[in-house]
């Protein structure tokens, strides 16, 4: 094959290394091609940005000048499907939010209903709403800490992580029949029970994995020279920009806020149980870290008091407008199926009010603002997504910073972009 003459080679270089002009879409975003700088896309299909975010990126060298977050590839109006379904109808949906913590999302939607009309709940079933809620919390934080440490270039990591997610999906397919898509609470109460011997084995397993957090995540990774240099002071959010941008959650926490809805604002009994929350020093990327390793050893001990003390009696509100009656009453009485039928069609009638309900999930405050008009159906639902909160910091925190540091910025951060675009 014959080399090609060195004119036309010439040709193809300059027409491959010619500046590309600006097009309008630069120009309305602010972009000067006269600035020397480059434009570069990061995302929307980028394993790094843990879903579809794409940043746009205007650089100088390695520097990144300006960022520009842009979501919303997976917007699936979910407030509206919540006001056409229901609350009970809704609630699969919410299994698609923060998809890592599917069960923390149910618990969060049924206790904001509960809250429009102050429905209480028996205490065995707040109790169980907690356990599962912080087994979500540990499978989130696995997730996030191992895919933390495999963006960064630590896959033994990620590998033990998923090790122990895995006991924890047998334990919700155990629990709700479903490994990932639970939808385990209704409004008023849970679905099921706990089954034979369930909480033995949880109770087993969250006593061990402190332990196996130490062995195989701080081990390998807090002291590693390679992790803390590639992570300390970069990324760095300081307390009253965290609290500025409202942040919430590990995010807000790894810069030395301490604020936990759990603590702030308990529901669910939270008051009860002895637990701490880990907070930053330097609010950056290493902090965020920590905090997440520190909270899956305080989820272990959230879990142990409840089990230990966890009481009997019924799972659900002894209200039939609320509630499912009873199969066996279902079959011998009128008036239960007949309430059974309004139920399933119709859904759970609320008392007319409006609340504001935020739950301390995995990745931060996910607060459901809830308008009922004593129907099935709320008039309104709107929904709070701490990750789309958590990501408008990014133009702050990514502006001077190295592009090889994006990567390491963006797992810090924990986000999922279920549950920021909705």
């Amino acid at each position: 094959m014959t080399p090609p003459e060195s004119a036309a080679a010439e040709n193809v270089l300059e027409t491959r290394t010619a500046p590309v002009a600006a097009t309008p879409d630069m120009v309305s975003r602010g972009f000067d091609p006269a600035s020397g700088h480059m434009l570069l896309n990061m995302g929307p299909s980028h394993p790094s940005t843990h879903g579809v975010l794409r940043i746009l990126l205007e650089m100088d060298g390695e520097k990144i000048v300006r960022c520009e977050p842009d979501v919303g590839y997976l917007h699936r109006g979910m407030e509206k499907v919540a006001e056409v379904y229901g609350y009970n109808k809704f609630i699969p949906y919410t299994d698609r939010f923060d998809y890592l913590a599917p069960i923390s999302n149910n618990v969060a939607v049924a206790t904001a209903a509960e809250k429009v009309c102050g429905i209480e709940l028996p205490p065995r079933a707040k109790a169980l709403r907690v356990i599962a809620s912080e087994l979500g919390r540990i499978s989130a934080h696995l997730l996030g800490v191992g895919a933390f440490a495999m963006d960064i270039g630590a896959m033994s990591v990620f590998l033990y992580c998923f090790r122990e997610r895995e006991s924890i999906y047998n334990y919700m397919e155990a629990l709700t029949g479903a490994r990932f898509t639970v939808s385990w609470t209704r409004v008023g109460g849970l679905s099921r029970d706990v089954p034979p011997g369930w909480l033995d084995s949880v109770k087993r397993f969250v006593d061990g994995l402190p332990k196996r957090v130490e062995r195989d995540i701080e081990e390998l990774l807090t002291t590693n020279p390679i992790w803390v240099d590639r992570l300390s002071g970069v990324g760095v959010i300081p307390k009253d920009v965290a609290v500025g941008y409202g942040l919430t959650g590990p995010a807000l926490r790894g810069s030395g806020v301490e604020w936990d809805l759990r603590k702030e604002s308990p529901y669910l009994g939270y008051e009860q149980y002895d637990f701490d929350v880990p907070v930053g020093e330097h609010g950056d990327a290493y902090d965020r870290y920590l905090v997440r390793v520190e909270e899956l050893k305080q989820s272990c001990r959230i879990i142990l008091q409840a089990i230990a003390k966890l009481p009997d009696g019924p799972i659900d509100v002894q209200d039939h407008k609320l509630r499912l009656p009873q199969k066996r009453s279902v079959l011998t009485s009128m008036e239960e199926l007949i309430h059974q039928f309004m139920v399933v069609s119709e859904g759970p009638e609320l008392a007319t009010g409006e609340r504001y309900f935020g739950a301390e999930n995995p990745k931060g405050e996910l607060g459901f603002y809830v308008a009922s008009d004593g129907t099935g159906k709320p008039r309104r639902m709107r929904v709070r997504g701490p990750s789309f909160t958590n990501l408008s910091c990014l133009p702050y925190v990514l502006k001077d910073a190295m592009l090889a540091d994006v990567v390491a910025i963006l797992a810090s951060l924990d986000f999922v972009m279920g549950e920021c675009d909705r």
